[in-house]
Parts: structure tokens; C-alpha cells; sequence
């Protein structure tokens, strides 16, 4: 049988151009890539604190940055697999893991009370200086990720956006952490969790307005 020719589809094909697919591994080391230059950034800027090789950390310290690179990292993870939808594509582990941080500030308020946990977060003069920095690095991680998504075709664009947000979050919090030698419960808790809640904020927010194809 014999078929007519469509002019629309010719037209249509010959604008055509082959797309390079994009591989997981590729967007692995670009957060990966982003983090390391995170961190040199701070060690630019403000220079990483020396006593966590001299043995001066606490348990705590390594605890809640280990907490927030692990955050950061299941983020992100989740933020890439997003830009290639498939069916059984669930990120229930980064969701957990951004819930975990929870537990920094709950731990705060059942060790301080409510009361003392006001009190100390209102003395502390470094604590706005840190919530700052640990927003402004996430920028780094942020900026990959968003160039990452839009390589794709992510399909829910609200959840990518706060996730996106805790990811960057996260691992700015996580670098500028490697610079402040404070390791009280209170501040990190807050002033070092409070970024990663920002993040996710502005991410929900502004990010599906930036990918959306």
C-alpha cells in the first residue's frame, strides 16, 4: 500500500537533533564536584577549622556534620534520579533522611528545655554569621543541580525543587560546618539546621520555575 507523504511531519522532523542522554554517574560527579568546590571555598574564605585534625571535635561536632553530608548526599541523589522519570522511581530514602535532621533540634530542646534553648540561640553572636555562610555555599550545589534538572525531563517539579533545596542546603551547611569549631547542641542545631529549612523553602519555591520544560 502505497502512503502520501505528510508535509507537517517532514517539517516537523527536520528540526530535529539528536540530544545526548544523560548518565547517573555524570551527575554524581558533578555534585560531587560542586561539594569538593564547596568546601575549597570556604577554606578560601574563612579557612577550615585545624582543631578537627588535632583532635579538638567532639562527638557531637562529627555527628551533625556527618549527619548533614549524609542528608546532602541522599538528596541529591534522589534530585538526580529525578531528571530521568521511570516507573519505581521513589526517593523515600532522601525524604527520611531530611526528616532525620529533625531529631537535631527535638535532641536541643529536650536537653535545654525550651526556655534555655531560646536563651542560648539569642546569646550567640556567631549564629546568624553561620546561618548565612551555610546558605550561601549551598548556592554551588544548587546551581549543579538545577543545570542538571533542566538536561532532563523531571515530572514532579515541586518535589524536585525542595529537594533540590535540602540538598543544597545540606552540604553548604555541611562545608561551612568544616570552618566553625562550635559544637554545642544548640548551635547547631539551629543555626546549622536552619539553612537546610531555608533551602528547601526557596527551592519549592523558585526551582519549577527554572527547570520546568
Amino acid at each position: 500500500m502505497n502512503r502520501v507523504p505528510n508535509p507537517l511531519i517532514d517539517e516537523l522532523a527536520s528540526d530535529l537533533a539528536p540530544v545526548q542522554p544523560i548518565r547517573l554517574w555524570q551527575g554524581i560527579a558533578l555534585v560531587a564536584m560542586s561539594a569538593i568546590a564547596t568546601v575549597v571555598l570556604v577554606e578560601i574564605i574563612d579557612g577550615l577549622w585545624r582543631g578537627i585534625m588535632a583532635g579538638r571535635a567532639s562527638g557531637l561536632f562529627f555527628l551533625a556534620n556527618g549527619m548533614f553530608a549524609l542528608v546532602g548526599a541522599a538528596s541529591a541523589l534522589a534530585v538526580l534520579r529525578m531528571a530521568s522519570p521511570r516507573v519505581g522511581n521513589t526517593h523515600e530514602g532522601a525524604r527520611w533522611s531530611a526528616a532525620m535532621l529533625v531529631l537535631l533540634p527535638v535532641s536541643a530542646l529536650f536537653v535545654l528545655g525550651g526556655s534555655g534553648l531560646f536563651s542560648a540561640a539569642s546569646q550567640d553572636i556567631y549564629g546568624f554569621e553561620c546561618f548565612l555562610a551555610g546558605s550561601a555555599f549551598g548556592l554551588i550545589t544548587a546551581a549543579a543541580l538545577v543545570l542538571w534538572l533542566r538536561r532532563g525531563a523531571p515530572v514532579s517539579l515541586n518535589a524536585a525543587g525542595a529537594l533540590t533545596g535540602v540538598a543544597a542546603g545540606a552540604i553548604g551547611t555541611f562545608a561551612y560546618g568544616l570552618a566553625c569549631p562550635i559544637d554545642s547542641i544548640d548551635h547547631l542545631a539551629i543555626w546549622h539546621a536552619a539553612p537546610v529549612a531555608l533551602s528547601a523553602l526557596l527551592g519549592r519555591l523558585a526551582v519549577p520555575s527554572l527547570v520546568r520544560w
